[in-house]
């Protein structure tokens, strides 16, 4: 029989390991009385110790606090809170109830005997640390690549032929394939230990059960998932195992030049609106860790999934703080993309705060001022503060993705705005003193169509989810190139593949951090549907058989990846200043037509076209080739007058009408204009 004694201890914050024993630590304001249970398994309902913690001996301020001596690593505890029950004051403390630690290194299985409940796992973090054999790759941003994926889908399909499918593991079969494609960081859908999958509904199409597969419902941000661990792995196996798979993915990753950055989850929880589960928060201490309307048995909906957590309380702050300091000091992961950033930016009272918010401390964090972060500028209370963060957060740009899609599609009054987009959005980022590459580009993210069903659907198809197609955002900007969904015609086929490729061009010439949706390599298709988190199987898994049917589509977004790491003018640190620094006529970006020095800015306009010096301001001294993009969204043929620069001819890289569309040697182009065929892209070089 083993032995536990509980004496005192001290303040620090989750559990700290000893040789002898474990600290406890853990916060409640409006607790009376908080009670410490130890189990020796994860299924176990009875403990194998129970300490009530004394409110004189184990408590300063609001912290409670105990050493077990005889606790050791791998057992595992959970906490239960007393206090009132009383929603007019937001309190909700039921002494029954099993509750998990804020700052639990790692979670039981979701997935565990309905009878059981979940548990902490009490773990030596720094057996984790290994940072002498894990050095970041340290990318300066403004040449970064990011490569958005989610850990299942990217290899549960049977067809990516890896061992360890839709697992962290998994993604070590596939580095070589991430290093050909050339990206230089992976951002990974949340994999926070997060709630239960199932949903209380079925496909209707199907009757296949419903499942939320995409993670952003945590309920520990200290803890990553064990949904992605071996499945032939025991419970408390698994429990280790999520911890030891994870740490090997961002050690290898980095030893292959990746960096990871981890998509966040800390603007709400996995314990829903009044109506959802008590797993950790609500137990203990409610009115505390959540936003609460006047009437506080119900909960402020910033979030859009039930509750808002309390960012802009000192205990809150303290705790996210606290997680983003362990995933980057401890696991070593290089940054972080924070679901709906805005609400971090919001005061209780739901107004924005910028600058004195927890973003500040974020960026202004010591161990974090090395650390990618990124921000979703937008929230589900209609708070859009797109450019309004503090300097060290760069932003998804939203404005770049929607104009991209109309111009591409064949919208009038996009090309002006276009314009400032490819600058790297200069109108939302060049106050505060930040930078092009605080704008992440993208055109597509997992939340909406993929690129290929941009090209194929002018509606979302969403019945599959459930509800009715309601779901999912109607403003798509997507045009299905004459014919609706899948077609075997070639000449749509054709269109379709071109204008992905008219996208690519722009998101890779464009200053700013270019992001791209795993599968839109091979025209990933969702069927049409943009808003597929609970489409857990073959409609949302990669399909990796496309990858030899888009082969022409993979081998030109690599080689525009490549084209965009050889040019520095197209990673500028600098916004453009719009001066002739070599004197050749020029301004170091300058925007034309059809003409030299006539860009088309009228509403009608469908086409552009610019030249991007190869001066190196600073150093005044030419670094790199001159780049000229031509940009044809019309439906007829452009012929575009070519800039003359003394001493230099054009030679033409991508065009994407051609079934070749990239020629690294480049084509020699004899006269002194180039065609620009419907619907299409060229970029030029000078050498």
């Amino acid at each position: 029989m083993r032995k536990f004694k509980g004496i005192p201890g001290y303040y620090h914050v989750g559990l700290t390991y000893f040789s002898n024993g474990v600290n406890f630590c853990i916060f409640s304001r409006n607790a009376t009385k908080m009670t410490l249970e130890i189990f020796e398994n994860p299924e176990d309902i009875k403990p194998i110790f129970t300490y009530d913690l004394d409110p004189i001996k184990n408590k300063i301020g609001d912290s409670w606090y105990v050493f077990i001596e005889g606790a050791q690593e791998g057992d595992f505890y959970t906490w239960r809170a007393d206090g009132p029950y009383d929603l007019s004051k937001g309190h909700r403390f039921d002494y029954n109830l099993h509750l998990l630690d804020p700052y639990a290194k790692a979670i039981t299985p979701h997935d565990m005997d309905n009878k059981s409940f979940r548990k902490g796992l009490i773990v030596d973090s720094s057996k984790f640390l290994n940072l002498e054999n894990d050095i970041k790759p340290c990318h300066k941003f403004n040449e970064s690549i990011i490569y958005e994926m989610h850990v299942k889908l990217f290899t549960e399909n049977s067809n990516s032929n890896v061992k360890e499918r839709g697992n962290y593991l998994g993604i070590l079969e596939k580095i070589p394939y991430l290093k050909e494609f050339g990206i230089t960081a992976v951002e990974l859908l949340p994999i926070f230990a997060s709630e239960p999958d199932e949903l209380d509904r079925e496909n209707p199409l199907t009757g296949e059960k419903l499942r939320d597969v995409w993670g952003y419902n945590p309920i520990g941000f200290f803890a990553p998932s064990s949904k992605y661990i071996t499945k032939s792995c025991c419970i408390k196996d698994a429990t280790w195992k999520h911890l030891t798979d994870f740490r090997k993915l961002v050690q290898e990753l980095h030893k292959n030049d990746i960096e990871v950055i981890l998509d966040v989850v800390f603007n709400h929880t996995g314990e829903g609106n009044e109506k959802g589960p008590v797993i950790s928060f609500k137990g203990l201490d409610n009115s505390i860790y959540y936003v609460l309307q006047n009437n506080k048995e119900f909960y402020c909906n910033y979030s859009g999934t039930g509750n808002t957590f309390n960012s802009s309380h000192t205990v809150v702050k303290e705790l996210i703080l606290e997680s983003l300091r362990y995933w980057y000091g401890v696991m070593n992961v290089d940054g972080f993309r924070f679901d709906l950033a805005a609400i971090l930016g919001r005061d209780y009272d739901g107004r924005w705060i910028g600058d004195l918010s927890l973003l500040k401390d974020i960026a202004d964090d010591p161990i974090l001022s090395g650390a990618k972060l990124i921000a979703e500028g937008w929230d589900a209370a209609g708070g859009y503060f797109l450019g309004e963060f503090p300097c060290g957060w760069a932003e998804w740009n939203g404005k770049f993705r929607d104009t991209v899609r109309r111009f591409i599609k064949g919208d009038m009054g996009q090309v002006k705005d276009l314009s400032i987009r490819i600058l790297g959005s200069p109108d939302l980022f060049e106050k505060y003193g930040r930078t092009p590459y605080n704008s992440i580009n993208f055109i597509t993210a997992h939340d909406g169509f993929t690129m290929w069903d941009l090209v194929s659907y002018n509606e979302k198809h969403n019945l599959a989810n459930g509800e009715n197609n309601r779901d999912g955002t109607n403003e798509n900007y997507s045009w299905n190139c004459g014919i609706e969904g899948e077609t075997n015609d070639v000449e749509i086929i054709k269109l379709r593949k071109r204008q992905m490729k008219n996208m690519i061009t722009i998101l890779m010439i464009s200053q700013g951090v270019p992001m791209i949706l795993m599968g839109d390599e091979m025209a990933k298709t969702q069927l049409g549907n943009n808003n597929a988190y609970c489409q857990d199987n073959e409609t949302n898994w990669l399909d990796w058989s496309r990858l030899e049917e888009f082969k022409d589509i993979f081998n030109f977004y690599k080689n525009m990846i490549l084209f965009r790491k050889k040019h520095k003018s197209l990673k500028k640190e600098k916004f453009f200043q719009g001066e002739d620094f070599n004197k050749n006529g020029y301004e170091d970006i300058s925007w034309h037509g059809v003409e030299i020095g006539k860009p088309d800015w009228n509403y009608e306009s469908k086409s552009l076209a610019f030249l991007i010096d190869g001066m190196d301001v600073e150093k005044e001294e030419e670094i790199d080739e001159s780049i000229y993009v031509a940009l044809n969204s019309y439906h007829e043929e452009l012929k575009f007058q070519l800039p003359y620069i003394p001493g230099k001819k054009w030679y033409k890289i991508v065009d994407t009408f051609e079934e070749e569309s990239y020629i690294d040697e480049g084509i020699l182009i004899l006269e002194k204009y180039v065609y620009v065929r419907e619907r299409s892209s060229v970029v030029l070089v000078s050498k």
